[in-house]
């Protein structure tokens, strides 16, 4: 079996914790054994805590521009719009994501409408997954509501693009703690590598492919009139 060369890929980790640095994370934790993988494939690998940054509230590109007086989202989503591929971690809170995950999710949206030199949206190309840890249960319903959300903005998801990790149900260790046996855990050590092994596949034959086709979906084209083969059935 041929190796692969994934070292022209750059990934980005944004950690979705409510803890700020330097407080210990066990989302962290999860997400690093995905990342240590990556580095030793030679990937260019980025990394944030979503929470120490003051990014603002909002679904618009700068949300100075609408009332708030500070927002680091726009030198933020360079690093990201920087990156092949995004995986975002997050606590389950209640059976959710977190409000940092959500936070991101609705930042990563304000750019939806914004397209790359093909007319397409500009995550097009680009591959995203997600990694969830918790102590109740909730973790495929968050990776669910990650995922759909990165696909529908334009971020293209592998097979089994998330990995997750849950303690028993109620108070109890959590990722990091030795007496969880965590890091010994089969299955989610497992998912952890096919996650991370499928991210970097789909984002290597797309970057290799300089992304998709921009024929049948370029808004630049299909504005300036363009159909393809779609036919309006008054039409006919």
């Amino acid at each position: 079996m041929n190796k692969p060369d994934f070292s022209q890929l750059k990934a980005i980790y944004i950690n979705c914790t409510l803890k700020k640095s330097p407080e210990k994370s066990h989302t962290e934790g999860l997400m690093s054994r995905s990342k240590d993988i990556m580095l030793k494939e030679g990937v260019a690998v980025d990394e944030l805590r979503f929470i120490d940054h003051d990014v603002a509230i909002g679904i618009y590109p700068d949300m100075t521009e609408h009332g708030w007086d500070k927002d680091e989202w726009p030198e933020l989503k360079e690093r990201i719009l920087a990156a092949d591929i995004l995986v975002i971690g997050t606590p389950i809170w209640l059976g959710e994501k977190s409000s940092e995950a959500q936070k991101l999710i609705e930042r990563l949206y304000s750019l939806s409408g914004q397209t790359n030199d093909k007319g397409q949206y500009l995550y097009y190309g680009k591959v995203g997954g997600c990694v969830i840890t918790g102590n109740e249960d909730g973790a495929k319903h968050c990776s669910m509501s990650i995922l759909y959300a990165l696909q529908h903005i334009g971020y293209s998801i592998p097979p089994q693009a998330d990995c997750g990790w849950l303690g028993e149900i109620g108070p109890g260790p959590s990722y990091l703690d030795e007496e969880s046996n965590a890091s010994e855990n089969s299955f989610t050590n497992r998912n952890t590598t096919f996650m991370t092994y499928n991210m970097l596949h789909l984002a290597k034959m797309l970057k290799e492919a300089n992304g998709y086709s921009a024929y049948g979906n370029s808004t630049k084209e299909w504005n300036n009139g363009e159909r393809w083969n779609f036919e309006n059935p008054e039409y006919r």
